[in-house]
């Protein structure tokens, strides 16, 4: 906000973060889970989704240095580690990309796996950015960080699913059990944020969304993962649907928890000053 008019009692929304720092958070959680994916792929498929995992990973923090004003003051993220888990997502980041490109450039499988324990490091980090807004009650709520943790496991198993029907002609049998688990867990994460989070603004702002997340992003998926199994024929086109509806609901989900629910708690006045009074 930039009218102090516009500061009360009752919960603003908060204006620092746009659809760009949404974007970090979205494309972020989504190149980690593919980065997963690839640690757990067996050779040579891990390629694929590494550096797509790396590509989306770069695309979101580059959507957050586009809104910086000024964009050399970037460098100063790197001052605060004590401090600061946006410096920390920044280092985190660097390992990603590190051994990243050191497991293409070589072919080393281990280094890819390395490059996904980092990620999980940098979705974490993720997490705890928001987790920090003490202002914001929908981002201080414990549980939160599970939920952006669990939620980028989901969307990279996802989008790793929906793309190996083209890439590989079905995904691996073992991945399909892993993102199954990984979508019960994001709808066990939310769960558990949602009772947390209590009433106000924030809990009907996310209400649309995570009905989305839990049917259209949990049900549906698995019950598609279920009907490719019980129908091979109907596999391919089955995963890629389920892929798909799981990587839109986390989406939308994140969208909304840094759009549109994002209000400040705003402040309370139990004594006011009374013109002549002690």
């Amino acid at each position: 906000m930039t009218h102090g008019a516009n500061y009360g009692p009752k919960p603003w929304m908060q204006a620092h973060w746009d659809l760009r720092a949404a974007t970090n958070f979205i494309l972020g959680g989504t190149g980690t889970g593919l980065l997963i994916a690839a640690a757990l792929a067996a050779p040579p498929a891990w390629r694929w989704p590494l550096a797509a995992g790396m590509a989306l990973i770069a695309a979101g923090l580059g959507a957050v240095w586009l809104e910086i004003g000024r964009k050399l003051r970037a460098i100063n993220v790197l001052f605060n580690a004590r401090t600061s888990w946006m410096t920390r997502e920044a280092y985190v980041a660097v390992v990603v990309f590190a051994l990243g490109l050191a497991a293409l450039a070589l072919g080393r499988a281990p280094l890819a796996q390395g490059a996904a324990l980092a990620a999980l490091g940098f979705v974490y980090c993720q997490g705890r950015i928001l987790f920090a807004a003490k202002g914001i009650p929908a981002w201080r709520t414990r549980g939160v960080v599970a939920l952006i943790v669990a939620s980028a496991l989901a969307e990279g198993g996802g989008l790793f699913v929906a793309a190996a029907v083209w890439v590989l002609g079905a995904p691996p049998t073992p991945w399909l059990v892993a993102f199954a688990l990984a979508l019960v867990a994001r709808a066990a994460a939310w769960t558990r944020y949602r009772g947390r989070l209590g009433a106000g603004a924030a809990r009907l702002a996310l209400e649309a969304s995570g009905r989305i997340l839990v049917y259209a992003g949990t049900t549906a998926p698995l019950a598609l993962l279920a009907l490719g199994l019980l129908l091979p024929a109907l596999a391919p086109g089955a995963d890629f649907l389920a892929g798909l509806a799981a990587l839109a609901a986390g989406w939308r989900l994140k969208f909304v928890l840094v759009r549109r629910a994002a209000y400040n708690q705003g402040f309370s006045l139990p004594q006011l000053p009374v013109r002549g009074g002690h």
